[in-house]
């Protein structure tokens, strides 16, 4: 039996730590879970369907904090978590700068850090920003690094790192089968349906997640030119957006596109919400790196709107597309999809690059 420390903060992270949670419990370790406090509201309500128990809450954000404030912050207050419990192995996911933090705060007390989704990169350290460095800064740190693809373990190789590297596909796919799972033997399918009874299901749904840094500004500004002009131009689309509460994607959003019937505008939604929809979406277009993993289990095209990307693997298999932010290239791609069946179908013909769903066993079972 091991000690082990789960840290994480955002929504993201809470969605592929809780696979190994579970299998870190079912395999009778010592298991604490600290979240830091950045998407509190939404991780909750997706822990408790997990029925997973937190037991550290940080509560670190404050009102327009600096990444230097975050940082410093988190570090401090995550050492008393550490001293407290004293674990054996402290578990880190991502890029983010709680990963980055809690990682440096378990390095300073000699606990073996355990990075899952180590390897991704985009090649320039600042896009996406601070993602990139982030995820840099915690590979020297690690001890056991878990490589979501070939792709990832090799960007490891390509920097010396050799030691405990192990390819074990994405443990987002593992949460994603078993919530699929449940909402299918269930009654969560009606009930759903019957919460979103405004969106027009004979229709085809085109999903659309949009919220980095990169795209602020006049890259959102593009993407939403060009989900006016679809919405306008064809009667077969029902767009439905979950809406990021950053006030430079809220706002450009509401005021570009609310006035649209088949343009359906929400808060952020829970875990279950959006993976059902991804389930009954025809297509997905979006800048997130988790829909990038998640979108082809149910085998549609994803439409991935950046410039670069840190999941090259779907853009070589075919299960996306990069195209940026453009809004002739979006227009153009969501009009060839709807309108050639071949081409629809060129993308569910190929196999998932990130994984079968069993990544967390695979962790466990390195690890012993």
């Amino acid at each position: 039996m091991k000690k082990i420390l789960f840290c994480f903060g955002t929504r993201p992270e809470a969605i592929k730590m809780a696979p190994l949670i579970e299998e870190g419990l079912n395999r009778g370790h010592d298991v604490k879970v600290c979240i830091t406090g950045q998407h509190r509201d939404m991780i909750i309500p997706f822990l408790e369907f997990f029925q997973i128990k937190v037991d550290y809450s940080l509560d670190i954000m404050r009102e327009n904090q600096t990444l230097s404030s975050l940082t410093s912050n988190l570090l401090s207050k995550i050492e008393i978590v550490l001293k407290d419990f004293q674990p054996e192995l402290v578990f880190v996911q991502g890029d983010t700068t709680s990963t980055f933090t809690c990682a440096l705060a378990a390095f300073y007390q000699k606990i073996d850090v355990v990075h899952i989704e180590a390897g991704l990169r985009t090649g320039d350290i600042y896009s996406p920003f601070p993602e990139e460095g982030n995820r840099r800064l915690v590979t020297p740190i690690a001890k056991y690094l878990f490589a979501p693809t070939e792709e990832s373990r090799a960007n490891l190789l390509e920097e010396g790192v050799t030691e405990n590297v192990v390819v074990t596909g994405n443990t987002s796919i593992d949460t994603l089968r078993k919530t699929i799972t449940k909402i299918r033997s269930g009654q969560l399918n009606d009930s759903l349906r019957e919460r979103y009874k405004d969106i027009n299901f004979k229709k085809k749904i085109v999903l659309v997640t949009v919220h980095r840094r990169e795209n602020h500004g006049q890259p959102l500004i593009q993407i939403c030119n060009a989900i006016k002009e679809l919405a306008s131009s064809r009667e077969d689309i029902e767009f439905v957006i979950p809406v990021h509460l950053n006030p430079n994607v809220k706002e450009c959003i509401h005021a570009s596109l609310e006035q649209f019937d088949n343009v359906h505008l929400y808060k952020p939604l829970e875990y279950i919400d959006f993976s059902w929809l991804m389930y009954m979406s025809y297509l997905i277009m979006t800048d997130s790196g988790g829909v990038q993993e998640e979108g082809p289990y149910f085998e549609k095209p994803i439409l991935v709107m950046r410039e670069n990307t840190e999941r090259p693997e779907g853009v070589s298999e075919g299960v996306s597309k990069l195209i940026g932010s453009d809004s002739k290239l979006i227009i153009n791609e969501v009009n060839k999809l709807f309108d050639s069946c071949e081409y629809y179908s060129s993308f569910s013909k190929n196999k998932n690059p990130y994984g079968d769903g069993f990544a967390s066993e695979k962790v466990f079972d390195y690890l012993g």
